[in-house]
């Protein structure tokens, strides 16, 4: 009989857009996802449901296409290709490659933006970063941030050599750490000609720090020296640990950021569990591949991304507000740090009354347009 993998944690520090819970923990069996448990006592839970959130929408306006495509190292990624209905295929359109949330898939947050985008004139494609979702990598689940950089890039090889796609007319939009991930491809690939991203993670800054670098150096070794134990034991043909991730019930002591995240990937509103992993897997990375993070400088040299523009899109009351703060001040003209009032860092995932769409279209389609 097959062993089931063991879900860890070490520390407690915030990450990916998710919440990044570094205490060992075993996770034996699936929880409720529509209840909290505290000394035995069921409380009912609902999604938190107000101002549009519509994770799941699906458009009449445009066509939808699965397709898949090759990155350098061979892998296939796979995505979704959303097309208006009235585009003109006899001509060159600009195009918009969407990236999930860490530990997300496609159909988290980044169909909703690709739809919505799609439906303002743009051809659009969401992705699965490799080792999630339907794209290729083994194992399941790990961090690479050069490969998922390297997906971006690879996103832009597939749309530029569409016959209706402006090879010179390709932006990125970047949600949570893929934000993060699409500065990192913007930063040695030229060909992405406009940059946004929305209730960006600096997944770097995140891993070593903390929020606002609430993480101490002995804790960040403590996490080092427990990955690096683990390695042993995975080479030696033990069971698979995973860290981080959002958590799989609440109780009258979980932070309001722990909620926050659970309204979203563990509820009807936003809960999805691709083909082939459990509901226990979503949204862990593996505990000895996450460390990598702690290696990643997306922001070092963001400046020479200019002068293509940036746009950095925050929640006013997003925990995460800082990392976008951050990048605003080291990137080089043009940009600009927009605020959206009165959101937090997961309500820009899926709540269409709070995200601004209006504000993203006009961004793309001065910045793609014909030169």
């Amino acid at each position: 009989m097959e062993k089931k993998p063991i879900i860890k944690r070490v520390l407690t520090v915030i990450t990916l857009g998710l919440l990044l819970s570094l205490t060992i923990v075993g996770i034996a069996s699936k929880t409720k996802a529509d209840a909290t448990s505290k000394a035995g006592v069921e409380v009912a839970y609902k999604p938190d449901m107000p101002n549009g959130a519509d994770n799941f929408y699906k458009s009449n306006k445009v066509n939808k296409k699965k397709v898949s495509f090759k990155n350098q190292y061979n892998m296939e990624v796979v995505g979704n290709l959303f097309i208006p209905k009235d585009l003109k295929k006899n001509t060159k359109n600009p195009a918009i490659i969407v990236g999930h949330p860490m530990g997300a898939v496609k159909e988290q947050s980044a169909n909703l933006y690709a739809q919505k985008m799609a439906e303002r004139g743009f051809v659009t494609l969401s992705l699965d970063l490799s080792f999630w979702g339907e794209s290729e990598g083994q194992p399941r689940n790990a961090v690479s941030p050069d490969i998922y950089a390297e997906d971006f890039s690879a996103a832009v090889d597939f749309l530029g050599t569409r016959s209706f796609v402006d090879k010179d007319r390709i932006g990125v939009l970047g949600i949570c750490g893929s934000g993060s991930f699409a500065i990192s491809a913007a930063k040695i690939d030229p060909r992405m000609q406009a940059i946004a991203t929305v209730s960006m993670y600096d997944m770097g800054a995140a891993n070593r720090n903390g929020l606002k670098h609430s993480q101490t150096l002995e804790q960040r070794k403590k996490i080092l020296e427990e990955a690096a134990e683990q390695r042993y034991v995975e080479f030696t043909g033990d069971e698979t640990k995973y860290t981080s991730g959002t958590v799989h019930e609440l109780n009258e002591n979980s932070t309001a950021i722990e909620r926050e995240f659970y309204d979203f990937y563990r509820t009807s509103r936003g809960e999805y569990t691709p083909k082939g992993s459990s509901p226990e897997l979503t949204t862990h990375p593996t505990l000895t591949s996450n460390v990598k993070f702690m290696n990643f400088y997306p922001f070092e040299d963001i400046e020479t991304i200019s002068p293509r523009p940036m746009l950095f899109i925050a929640g006013e009351n997003a925990h995460s507000k800082e990392f976008s703060e951050d990048a605003y001040k080291l990137a080089g003209e043009p940009k600009e740090l927009y605020i959206v009032p009165g959101a937090g860092h997961v309500d820009l995932y899926d709540r269409v009354n709070l995200i601004p769409f209006d504000k993203l279209e006009s961004f793309f389609k001065e910045n793609l347009k014909k030169k």
